[in-house]
């Protein structure tokens, strides 16, 4: 291994980000290749429910040189759809990229660049790279509440990353942990089955799927939300708010809510605060979060109308949408502040509570607070390493697929920089 075989970048990932920057690296005609610890896009191969389906509608999941040219882009893609065409973008545009390879370790070098070291079927391997791009996100582990450690033995724990489909899970009632756009789709899935559902709501805000005529997400990109750079956030921890209650389950998706979810049978709850044996202790506060999600959904919906209003639109009167109608009672409802958990059948707790990442293995600084990578715009401060397919990155559009192409764009034109002034 020399400094003459370098490469000009190793990328690690093979997900959206990681292809969306191979791309723009090909197009510059740089030596690079990708890493991908499993196969293409393999987050959402393994740490996606059966029935799960893009909360985007089709028109927002194109990647670089290859925009949506489908006939429904108004629907939602399966995972499996979504998966496809990464295999068949690689294919297309000729993308490096290597599968089956874990990167155990990115070290900067003196006298610049970086040796990364990886395994492959159990063979350590290393090369030196003049940049390196950590396409593998923030998403790579579970994240489990310390709560879940004083659950009896006798409940089975699942995350949503492990959770596949209702038949996989012990006979019983099921707990699901978190009402955020993961947690209302399992729940769902779970009440299709007939399984009886209890839910564990917080803070978190709804979203109507559609307003007069058209998705809410075309409106907000007209609107100019999806371009809200993290600087000119009001409040800096509105970035790492929860996802607002939404599903693009069905033709055109739907929207979701506790309320909809109560009328179908589920049992609301709010937030865990412990567990004494075979007790769980609520907070008490369900009225609080259910009229927290419908406040959300009721300011998206008059951002929208006054948005029409300005531009002078001609847009279609509101579609009526029974999951959207507020329920008094429930909003003043107190919630139980215990729940035996033998007494109401539940075997099974899925912790829809997020993932976490580790990152110990790239040498560079890292937040004291989050143990996640410093950057700027996805440009650390280690000349040469850079982040790409991180929430919030630049823009409120980074995390999702939408964002990949402007983010990838920008940390391609860095590195075509540094290789031209070599």
């Amino acid at each position: 291994m020399t400094r003459d075989s370098m490469l000009d970048a190793v990328v690690v990932g093979g997900g959206q980000a990681g292809l969306g920057i191979a791309y723009f690296l090909k197009r510059a005609g740089l030596r690079f290749v990708v890493y991908e610890r499993g196969r293409v896009g393999e987050s959402w191969r393994s740490q996606r429910w059966d029935s799960f389906a893009l909360n985007t509608p089709n028109w927002m999941n194109g990647l670089p040189g290859a925009p949506y040219a489908g006939s429904a882009p108004d629907e939602f893609w399966h995972r499996d759809d979504l998966v496809d065409s990464f295999e068949r973008y690689v294919g297309r545009f000729e993308l490096p990229v290597e599968t089956g390879v874990s990167v155990a370790r990115v070290a900067p070098q003196d006298g610049g660049g970086f040796e990364v070291t990886s395994t492959r079927g159990g063979q350590r391997q290393q090369l030196l790279a003049r940049n390196v791009v950590i396409a593998s996100g923030i998403m790579q582990a579970p994240l489990i509440p310390a709560v879940g450690a004083q659950l009896p033995d006798s409940i089975t724990q699942v995350h949503t990353g492990d959770y596949r489909n209702p038949g996989a899970l012990p006979d019983g009632a099921v707990l699901v942990v978190g009402s955020g756009q993961s947690g209302c789709q399992i729940v769902e899935d779970l009440l299709a089955a007939g399984r009886k559902v209890y839910l564990c709501t917080s803070r978190v805000g709804r979203a109507p799927r559609r307003h007069r005529g058209r998705d809410i997400l075309a409106w907000w990109q007209d609107m100019g939300l999806l371009d809200v750079t993290l600087g000119e956030l009001e409040d800096p921890a509105m970035a790492k708010a929860t996802q607002p209650q939404i599903s693009g389950v069905g033709r055109y998706g739907h929207t979701v809510s506790l309320e909809s979810l109560a009328h179908k049978g589920v049992t609301l709850l709010g937030h865990v605060d412990r567990v004494q044996g075979q007790v769980l202790h609520l907070d008490g506060k369900l009225g609080e979060y259910v009229r927290f999600a419908d406040e959300k959904s009721a300011a998206f919906h008059r951002a929208i109308d006054d948005y029409i209003a300005r531009e002078g639109i001609d847009a279609p009167p509101m579609e009526d949408d029974a999951a959207d109608e507020p329920d008094d009672a429930l909003a003043e409802a107190r919630g139980e502040t215990e729940l035996d958990l033998a007494a109401a059948g539940i075997s099974t707790v899925v912790w829809c509570t997020g993932f976490t990442a580790d990152f110990s293995w790239v040498d560079a600084p890292l937040s004291a607070d989050t143990g996640h990578p410093v950057h700027e715009r996805g440009v650390s401060p280690l000349p040469g390493l850079y982040y790409l397919g991180f929430p919030w990155l630049h823009k409120r559009k980074s995390g999702i697929i939408h964002g990949v192409e402007e983010d990838a764009a920008y940390i391609a034109q860095r590195i075509h920089g540094r290789a031209a002034s070599d």
